[in-house]
């Protein structure tokens, strides 16, 4: 019954207006994925200096310092990313849906917000030298970014 309903759902957002929109424009959807790209690089742009620092890397600059520029893009690289990839989604959501590797991406991507929700509870990151716990989650953080990436790029190969 709940696949039944989650197909339905799909169903209702492959056909709706907006979907088809995308799927007949020239210029609409390749735009969206430009958008979805620009998305992914701010976010994954500013994960990376703030989770080598947080590894250890450039200890004469404070981790404030760090997080308050990489933080507020991360976030608006996030919200771009994934309403952009929302978009894309809609066109064949039942092909992505049933796709391994979307599958794979999307659980990459909670266990990755979930990684930076810890991470960010931890609250207190130490400027001399990070916590083992903190240059762990650090570690996770590039990985899983990456990995959500890789499985994004191959999803336009299968």
């Amino acid at each position: 019954m709940i696949i039944d309903f989650a197909a339905g759902l799909l169903q209702a957002l492959q056909a709706s207006d907006m979907a088809s929109a995308l799927r007949s424009s020239r210029w609409v959807y390749p735009m969206v994925n430009a958008g979805h790209i620009v998305g992914i690089a701010l976010l994954f742009g500013a994960i990376v200096p703030l989770d080598l620092r947080l590894l250890g890397l450039w200890r004469q600059v404070p981790v404030s310092a760090i997080t308050q520029v990489t933080l507020p893009v991360a976030v608006g690289g996030f919200i771009l990313a994934a309403s952009a990839g929302l978009l894309l989604f809609s066109v064949q959501p039942l092909k992505y849906a049933a796709m391994t590797l979307f599958g794979l991406k999307m659980s990459l991507i909670a266990a990755a917000l979930a990684n930076a929700l810890l991470l960010r509870r931890v609250g207190s990151w130490s400027d001399d030298g990070p916590a083992k716990r903190v240059r762990i989650a650090a570690a996770v953080s590039l990985t899983l970014w990456l990995g959500i990436i890789i499985c994004g790029r191959m999803i336009a190969y299968v």
